[in-house]
């Protein structure tokens, strides 16, 4: 693996989602929110007209615009690269689209020791769009950290084996299952083009990096133990270099968090059906958490958002009591498209004066 350059990444010393994430002391709690870059915002709808989603990610101007688009609106503590965790499999050369309201499809699944075998790795060349994306917003964003992210390798197979998005997740688990040998083969291929996409995103100057793993809920303990987990703590470790705060998400993983904690991030994210203080308990201490209001209470009026954000801000500091060593005010999961972005404006204000 190529040696991560860290020489273009800003000195943000003094940024509350930075201090936060390594266990210091910030001016202010933190606040983002996953999918804050996308439907929600007017502008983004406007910008986004006849252009398709893969067509935006190797744009480098639009991912600049469309980083930069929650920061001005919101004055939330961080960007998020506005990607998809898809983005690296098809700059490696896979045959894939973001369907509108259906999400990835795969033209050919992988189901066969033979389709693994055939599957290519990234060069980094090959995100070049991405990467000058990140540098043009690190020459933008002034003080406010930009987090780089991938998906993981198992929420990446689930795509690959079932030829887009699942409920059951029924031929990848059959995979797993039948064919471990096979399973662990395409899993390493897929962390390998993992690591290559944050590689490049850290060496281009990104703040922070986040791994999502989407789909990761669908197991149980064991059998993420077994398949999921080796791999994933080889894409943290494969970071670690760069010095910069890593963060694991997952939906439904409230079973796992423990093991997620396990797999090397100094932050784990949490969704909103477990409180922080159970989440504290289960990822042990020495850990930050992020989360975790209920995107769905952002349609029930403010008076509701507020109640509900106070109550996971105190469940925040009791988790910092019980070893947690910082909280970042987050969503359970990302954004819903219809959400009205003058609610998540006052939410960031809020947060901000707790």
């Amino acid at each position: 693996m190529a040696a991560v350059s860290t020489y273009t990444r800003r000195r943000l010393t003094d940024a509350p989602f930075l201090a936060a994430a390594t266990g210091a002391t910030p001016s202010r709690r933190p606040v983002w929110f996953m999918r804050q870059a996308g439907r929600s915002l007017p502008e983004y709808r406007e910008l986004r007209k006849g252009i398709g989603m893969l067509e935006s990610c190797f744009d480098p101007e639009l991912v600049c615009e469309i980083t930069l688009q929650p920061v001005r609106r919101h004055g939330v503590d961080a960007a998020i690269l506005f990607s998809d965790i898809v983005v690296p499999l098809k700059a490696a050369g896979i045959d894939l689209d973001i369907v509108p309201g259906v999400g990835p499809v795969i033209a050919s699944p992988v189901r066969t020791e033979a389709d693994v075998r055939a599957l290519p790795h990234l060069r980094p060349e090959e995100v070049g769009a991405v990467t000058e994306g990140v540098r043009l917003l690190t020459a933008a964003l002034g003080d406010t950290p930009l987090i780089g992210f991938a998906g993981a390798p198992f929420t990446l197979a689930s795509y690959l084996v079932e030829g887009g998005p699942s409920k059951q997740h029924e031929r990848t688990k059959a995979m797993m299952y039948a064919d471990p040998k096979t399973w662990h083969t395409l899993l390493g291929t897929l962390t390998d083009i993992t690591i290559a996409f944050l590689q490049a995103q850290l060496a281009a100057g990104v703040d922070a990096v986040q791994l999502f793993d989407s789909w990761a809920g669908a197991l149980s303990l064991a059998d993420y133990r077994e398949f999921v987990l080796p791999h994933s703590e080889r894409v943290f470790a494969e970071v670690a270099s760069a010095g910069v705060p890593r963060i694991h998400f997952g939906v439904g993983t409230g079973e796992l968090l423990g093991a997620m904690g396990e797999a090397g991030a100094d932050v784990v994210g949490v969704d909103w059906r477990v409180p922080l203080t159970d989440a504290a308990r289960r990822v042990g201490a020495g850990k930050s958490l992020q989360g975790n209001l209920d995107p769905a209470i952002l349609f029930a009026g403010f008076d509701a958002v507020e109640t509900q954000t106070r109550r996971i801000v105190r469940e925040a500091d009791e988790a910092i009591t019980l070893g947690a060593s910082g909280h970042i005010f987050n969503l359970g999961h990302g954004v819903l498209p219809d959400t009205d972005p003058g609610v998540l404006t006052e939410l960031v204000e809020l947060v901000h004066s707790l």
